[in-house]
Formats: structure tokens, C-alpha cells, sequence
């Protein structure tokens, strides 16, 4: 079987580390933990590897987050992959920081990345993970919040639950998004 996994972010130096490319920070540790390299491709980073006998295939879209979509159908095409076997790795307001919730659909809740790959491929049903990036921001300051960076102590949660996040994948690749999300749902 063969898996996309999907990290949401931005490119660039001005975005690396915030909490909107928390998406490219947990699939660079999947990359990490997995020996993976990635290599500049037609819109995005890809990587592959294989989880047992899983061959994944990590996308980190170059196409900016509001465009994702586009990344996500052309690797989902390219590399025959169902829409079942894909998982977007994406950041979450709602949940606190360092929080992993799997689902497998579901509406945007406002995310614009969400928007466009729903758009593109026409459908909300497809597998997702959601990390928490906290919400403590004053009204009217979701964007600037979500561009910023982690205090030191949260980019430290971060990079602990990220590895967790890498086990919620790699269970989602080997034993399905049911049995993911049972096992890793407010854990």
C-alpha cells in the first residue's frame, strides 16, 4: 500500500518555525526518525520512505498554504494513490498546543489550506491531523497569531508531540485511521 502524507505550511525563512507550518515541522520529523530526505519536486518537498511494508510518500506543497490543493491532487494523481490513503498534517486553533486530533473529514473550520485542497478535489472526505497551536491572541489577530512563532517552552512541546504525531501516522499507515484515531485522539 502506498500513503501521502501531507504537511500544510508556508515556504520561506519568514515562515519556518511559525505556527502555521506546524504541518512541515511534523513531517520533518517523520523525515528525521525515518531516514527520509526530501527533494524539491513539482509543487513541494517530497520524501519517501516506507513504514513496514507501507511506502509513504511526504509532501511539504510549495504552492503556499492557501494554494495546497493544487500539490495535493497532482501527487494524489501522480503517484495513484487513493484518496483514502492520504493525511493532512495541519495546524489547529482550537486545540492547545502540542494536542493531536485525527479525523477522517470534516469542514475547513476556517482553515485556508483546508479550503483549497476541499476545492480542488471537490470533497471534505479525506483523513486529517490536526496539532494543536493554542489560541491566546486578542480579537482580530488570528492571522498575525498564527504567523508568529512558538515561545521557547511551546517549540519544545512542539517538537515532543510532533514525535507522537509521527507514531499517529505511522499507525494510520499500518493499521488504518480508525485504530489512529482510537489510539491517538486527546492523547
Amino acid at each position: 500500500m502506498k500513503y501521502l502524507i501531507v504537511g500544510l505550511g508556508n515556504v520561506g525563512d519568514e515562515y519556518d518555525g511559525t505556527r502555521h507550518n506546524i504541518g512541515f515541522r511534523v513531517l520533518d520529523a517523520f523525515a528525521k526518525v525515518s531516514n527520509i530526505a526530501f527533494a524539491d519536486k513539482r509543487y513541494g518537498f517530497v520524501g519517501r520512505g516506507r513504514v513496514k511494508n507501507a511506502e509513504v510518500v511526504l509532501l511539504k506543497p510549495s504552492t503556499f498554504m492557501n494554494l495546497s490543493g493544487n500539490a495535493v491532487r497532482y501527487w494524489l494523481n501522480e503517484e495513484k494513490i487513493p484518496l483514502e490513503n492520504m493525511l493532512v498534517v495541519v495546524d489547529d486553533l482550537s486545540l492547545p498546543v502540542g494536542a493531536i486530533r485525527m479525523k477522517q473529514s470534516g469542514s475547513s473550520a476556517g482553515h485556508n489550506g483546508l479550503k483549497h485542497i476541499a476545492s480542488v478535489l471537490g470533497t471534505e472526505a479525506y483523513n486529517r491531523l490536526r496539532f494543536g497551536i493554542g489560541n491566546d491572541f486578542p480579537r482580530g489577530a488570528q492571522v498575525d497569531f498564527v504567523l508568529s512563532r512558538f515561545s521557547p517552552e511551546d517549540s519544545k512541546l512542539c517538537d515532543e508531540r510532533a514525535l507522537v504525531a509521527v507514531e499517529a501516522i505511522k499507525a494510520f499507515c499500518l493499521s488504518g485511521m480508525s485504530f489512529a484515531m482510537c489510539n491517538y485522539n486527546n492523547k
